[in-house]
């Protein structure tokens, strides 16, 4: 029986409603036992998500260098231990998303670099800045965004969940030709250089490993993860993912609290 019966190169996750459960757990043993297969079979993994690199890198303790990250929505990419790509958002254009930020107080902005994101004191409480801690595992306070020497890679402002379609419409008519709105769900928006996304990000990856995206696979429950599936010859929407993103998808996989993606990775990579 073969071990790679579909030739599937790459394997590309979103974590959060995800590979990850809703208690932001998986079942380790489990992975890696399917990962060795992948490996073994010349497949590889990679972790696709808006969150920051080293939040998804602290996910897979001790084995994260045998992995490659589409991170930020496709703004920083890394192929193991090497960067292939990393947006650099024109200063002209920080400004100008800062200048938008302000005049409507109600959004919390959070300012996404290369080295850490940071916070700026007086916008944002406490509790929200230990919210987003847990997303960005390196953050920090500013007294001014606008004086922070680092890469800037995306903006990642919340607003209130009711208002996110307004805010998304509002971003997308204010900054266009500068940053692209993308959704996430409950009240987060990312703000990312255009034509960067996971798709992108993949697309990268696929260059530089001498495949097609003929031989690749996604995993998506999002806004942010329609371009990785139909990027991708077989993507899967999670059962717990919205219609729209199940209407991209190829085919849709058990949920994430039923490990949904190591279900279908253990019938796509059998033992022999």
């Amino acid at each position: 029986m073969n071990a790679n019966p579909y030739d599937i190169k790459l394997v590309a996750v979103d974590m959060d409603g995800t590979f990850m459960r809703t208690d932001y757990t998986y079942d380790v043993p489990r992975f890696k036992a399917v990962l060795a297969r992948m490996k073994a079979v010349g497949c590889q993994f990679v972790v696709a998500s808006g969150n920051q690199y080293y939040q998804l890198r602290a996910q897979f303790p001790g084995y994260d260098h045998e992995l490659s990250f589409v991170a930020e929505n496709g703004a920083l990419v890394k192929d193991k231990e090497t960067v292939l790509f990393a947006a650099d958002i024109p200063r002209e254009t920080v400004l100008a998303t800062l200048d938008l930020c302000k005049k409507y107080p109600e959004v919390k902005n959070v300012m996404c670099g290369l080295n850490s994101a940071y916070c700026e004191r007086g916008t944002v409480s406490d509790a929200f800045f230990e919210l987003t801690n847990k997303y960005y595992h390196k953050l920090q306070w500013v007294d001014d965004f606008a004086q922070v020497e680092d890469t800037i890679l995306k903006f990642a402002p919340t607003v209130p969940v009711e208002k996110t379609a307004y805010y998304s419409e509002l971003f997308q008519k204010e900054l266009a030709g500068l940053l692209v709105p993308t959704g996430s769900g409950h009240g987060s928006v990312d703000l990312i250089v255009p034509n960067c996304h996971k798709a992108s990000g993949l697309a990268r990856l696929v260059e530089r490993w001498g495949i097609t995206p003929e031989q690749c696979v996604a995993f998506g429950d999002g806004g942010n993860d329609l371009e990785m599936l139909a990027y991708c010859q077989r993507g899967y929407a999670m059962d717990n993912a919205p219609e729209n993103v199940k209407a991209v998808a190829t085919a849709v996989c058990p949920s994430n609290d039923e490990d949904g993606v190591l279900v279908t990775l253990e019938q796509l990579f059998p033992i022999v």
